[in-house]
């Protein structure tokens, strides 16, 4: 059974992520431009959520995953912007032992999650371009539902596990994690227990919980390109092309980047292009991603001009009647 202190595992009671420190002269550059994406992405990614809650035209099942996507996403974010920022402002980047594994925690969860209900947004548009007949059947809302929290549970069991196991190592020096934030990887680099269990372990996860969404949604989509291909028209076949491709997209920039950080090998010249590539999947994608649903989709446009007049017709309703008391007297 683990300990319920981490701290009596370890000599160590906090680590220094080092970061980007070896630009000083960078570092309030650095602030303010991932205090600008941190904005926008926190934004963005409410804005959807609440655009998919309060418009009936997107109460459909693509929608409420996007909705739990976008929920995930600031979640995902804040696990690892807010202590970049006060590193890059204060200078300090020293984060205590339990907030390293906390902080794992969160970010092995919220990578699990994601790659699953990536491959649940892949099955649904895959029912509905290769079986649009018995889509609405297929796709009911307690369906959604299940196939939703199958998604946050396989997260969070993916969190517990490897979360724990890290909690049994030993880090007894040195205490400097060449990363951004308490990824895997480095952290296992600064451990003096044997690692054989954990490589084993930490591959049969990843085949669990990152392989296997990953082979369902590449499954998927050579379902639907074969399903467009053999459509007659080309205007049907952009037609329902159009019904994916921000899906696609966000999907290649997700695993893209996270194949380049996992499966190249850590060698001296790639470390910086590793963590460089990191950025892109856990800071990047999560910005990009309601900026190519919104930009890319007639409904979310449709739905934002229409919260957008409410909110101008509701300002307008407070203003005139002012003028109007003005004009009266």
């Amino acid at each position: 059974m683990a300990n319920t202190d981490w701290r009596n595992q370890s000599s160590i009671t906090n680590f220094i992520l080092l970061g980007f420190g070896n630009l000083p002269e960078l570092q309030i550059l650095l602030f303010l431009i991932f205090l600008v994406i941190y904005i926008v992405t926190m934004s963005g990614n409410i804005l959807i959520v609440v655009l998919v809650v309060a418009d009936q035209h997107l109460h459909t099942p693509i929608y409420f995953f996007l909705a739990n996507l976008s929920c995930l996403e600031t979640c995902y974010t804040s696990t690892i912007l807010p202590r970049m920022l006060v590193s890059f402002l204060t200078g300090d980047r020293t984060i205590s032992f339990n907030g390293c594994i906390t902080q794992y925690y969160f970010f092995a969860f919220l990578a699990s999650t994601e790659c699953y209900l990536l491959a649940a947004m892949s099955f649904d548009r895959c029912l509905a371009i290769c079986k649009p007949l018995h889509y609405a059947a297929l796709t009911n809302r307690r369906s959604c539902l299940w196939l939703a929290a199958g998604s946050w549970i396989r997260g969070f069991l993916s969190g517990i596990i490897s979360t724990l196991s890290i909690c049994q190592l030993i880090f007894c020096g040195p205490n400097e994690i060449d990363h951004f934030f308490c990824d895997f990887v480095p952290k296992m680099k600064l451990t003096c227990s044997d690692i054989h269990l954990m490589k084993v372990l930490a591959f049969t996860l990843s085949l669990i919980f990152s392989l296997t969404p990953f082979l369902l949604t590449v499954t998927s989509y050579i379902y639907i390109i074969s399903t467009i291909l053999s459509i007659p028209s080309t205007t049907g076949r952009k037609k329902a092309f159009s019904t994916c491709s921000s899906h696609l997209i966000v999907v290649t920039l997700f695993y893209g980047t996270i194949t380049v950080v996992y499966m190249f090998p850590a060698t001296h010249r790639l470390k910086d292009l590793s963590k460089v590539f990191s950025v892109f999947y856990t800071v990047l994608s999560p910005m990009v991603n309601p900026l190519i649903y919104s930009l890319r989709n007639k409904e979310m446009k449709e739905a934002m001009w229409k919260a957008l007049r409410k909110c101008i017709t509701f300002q307008s309703s407070k203003i005139l009647p002012n003028w109007g008391f003005f004009r009266l007297k």
